[in-house]
């Protein structure tokens, strides 16, 4: 842990406070108990009885989801919270107070205020704050690049030293808006064990462990390339991070529970949305590749090592905006011709709309399942997924998907839909952007209703938490190993796990043996990732960063997902599946490698 130099900021008495440990001797156990809203509800209550914990914390927000909740509060400004965590809250909270539990969670969405008054309506007796300051839509100047018209939502990414600052002041039950994922364990971490702000190494092994468990079962055997290796098929305990004094941390989950933590598993979800190795934040500048994972026991992995730096003097932005409406009809094409069944579908269905010109964008996608002699109806089929955006949703309603009925009877041999013809829907384009520090007010209501605000941490000179442009990165090259080589799945020797970073997408990809790191290193340089992708990435920037220590690469794959997840017309937009069809092209492994 680094050694404050200068004392901290803020309000005395919390500064006072939070610099002695009130808990020194042992970690902070952290069990988390959501990875989304939506999750599973149980988790609560099975992480509450499951063994012992300090805090339970949850996280419910992605950007989507700050879409779905905008679209919510626009119909009832009394909601903008998930109310998922509520219905957990009703089952669990009151043995929570009787046992000392605290509970921090991000669930507030974009009323953190109407969330935390109705926790307090549940009358269990818990000390409730809530954390503000993260909603921009009031005050959009300052964000950079400049904001045109109104967005649906604008997000700034707070940290944990308002959670930290509400623990101390004796809140039970502590919930925000739009935090990091990660501040949902810095911030217990840091008032658990008396951490300053310039604690960064502390911080960064905090940002590190909450990273892990921030999308539950991920980190314990869910989503999991190597399935083989997870022998225990229930459905997986939700993790638990051990935090201890220097920010170092053991990754674990309760005895008797599903799934498996293994270096692997951890490294999975390390891996997971993910950008260069200094992974910027609120709170401190994070090094990835600084981070040592070693197998301490059965479903027990340590985090060491993890170095930090001073924070970006800006802060991240989300922002949604109102993207318009869009509709999309998927035709069943069978047997023979597929090529030229499509191509006839798709120029008979413009003539009957008018042409394609009277919407605003147009996406055509022959997906192909079908095989030569197939052995059931179902293997000889392949989909033609029409999909048409305008800014009128009479363009794209009912008028676009009753016109593909049209074809039934006029069209190709074996017409028939995946579904009945559909209305419109609204769609939201996701933007990143970045804010001063100064132009955003951290702000924690107590329980007794005394708001403050929260200091910011010293930050590092001139950086910026910008995500806006790129091009294509590539490590040195590694020599390749020699010798006789075999033409196999990729994923026979390596790992992955990938996701949605707005309209990007990451892979990390890892092997299980040094041997095969070194040749990973060489192997999937950008171009090589180019060509495995296929023609969807051909005019794409692709970054790929080293983490040896981490026996992986990252995979940035910028703008794969157009204008965020909310927009993707791809029949996978969050790049969930991306990662395994990159494991399952075939390329020329060393022979000396197979069965490492």
């Amino acid at each position: 842990m680094s050694t404050p130099t200068t004392p901290r900021e803020g309000n005395p008495r919390a500064t006072r406070a939070l610099e002695s440990s009130p808990h020194s001797g042992r970690p902070v156990r952290i069990g988390n108990i959501s990875g989304f809203y939506g999750d599973r509800l149980n988790a609560a209550r099975e992480m509450l009885d499951g063994g012992p914990v300090d805090v339970l914390c949850g996280d419910y927000l992605a950007e989507l989801t700050m879409l779905i909740l905008a679209k919510a509060q626009a119909k009832d400004p009394d909601a903008g919270y998930a109310k998922t965590f509520l219905t957990q809250m009703r089952d669990v909270l009151a043995d929570c107070v009787a046992r000392g539990i605290k509970v921090v969670s991000n669930a507030g969405g974009l009323n953190p205020a109407g969330l935390a008054a109705a926790i307090e309506d549940l009358g269990t007796g818990a000390r409730v704050a809530y954390v503000e300051g993260d909603d921009l839509r009031g005050s959009l100047e300052a964000i950079e690049p400049a904001v045109v018209g109104k967005p649906v939502s604008a997000n700034a990414y707070l940290g944990g030293w308002g959670i930290a600052e509400a623990l101390e002041a004796g809140a039970d039950v502590v919930v925000t808006g739009r935090v990091t994922d990660a501040s949902l364990v810095v911030g217990p971490a840091a008032w658990w064990h008396g951490w300053s702000r310039e604690d960064l190494d502390a911080l960064a092994g905090a940002v590190v462990a909450g990273h892990v468990i921030e999308c539950g079962p991920q980190a314990t055997g869910g989503n999991y390339s190597f399935l083989a290796e997870v022998t225990d098929r229930r459905y997986p305990g939700f993790p638990i991070a051990e935090v201890d004094a220097d920010g170092s941390s053991v990754i674990t989950k309760h005895p008797g529970t599903g799934g498996l933590v293994s270096v692997g598993t951890v490294t999975a979800q390390l891996l997971y949305e993910i950008a260069a190795p200094a992974y910027l934040g609120p709170d401190c500048t994070t090094h990835f590749d600084t981070i040592t994972l070693t197998q301490d026991d059965e479903h027990r992995v340590r985090i060491s090592g993890v170095r930090g730096s001073a924070p970006p003097p800006t802060l991240k932005v989300a922002l949604n905006d109102a993207g318009g409406y869009r509709n999309a009809m998927t035709l069943v094409l069978t047997g023979l011709d597929i090529e030229a069944k499509a191509a006839f579908a798709e120029q008979l269905l413009f003539e009957v709309l008018g042409g394609r010109d009277r919407f605003a964008e147009v996406d055509v996608r022959l997906l192909r399942f079908d095989h030569p002699d197939a052995a059931s109806n179902a293997e000889a089929t392949a989909h033609l997924r029409v999909t048409v955006k305008d800014p009128d949703p009479r363009v794209v309603g009912r008028s676009f998907s009753n016109a593909t009925m049209e074809l039934a009877l006029g069209g190709y041999a074996g017409f028939h839909t995946t579904t009945p013809p559909s209305a419109e829907s609204a769609f939201g384009v996701y933007r990143p952007a970045a804010v001063p520090r100064s132009a955003v007010t951290h702000t924690v209501v107590l329980p007794d209703g005394e708001r403050r605000v929260v200091a910011d941490p010293p930050t590092s000179d001139g950086r910026k938490a910008s995500l806006l442009s790129a091009g294509d990165s590539n490590d040195a090259f590694l020599p390749q190993e020699e010798g006789p080589t075999h033409r196999v799945p990729l994923g026979t020797v390596v790992g992955a796990r990938s996701g949605d970073k707005g309209g990007d997408a990451n892979i990390g990809v890892w092997a299980r043996a040094d041997a095969a790191h070194a040749w990973l290193q060489g192997f999937l340089t950008a171009d090589r990732v180019r060509e495995l992708l296929g023609p969807e990435v051909a005019d794409l920037a692709i970054e790929v960063h080293p983490l040896p220590n981490l026996r992986a690469v990252n995979v940035v794959v910028h703008g794969i997902l157009g204008d965020g997840v909310a927009s993707s017309t791809r029949p996978d937009p969050q790049a969930k599946g991306l990662g395994e069809y990159l494991r399952s092209r075939l390329v020329d492994v060393p022979e000396a490698l197979l069965g490492t």
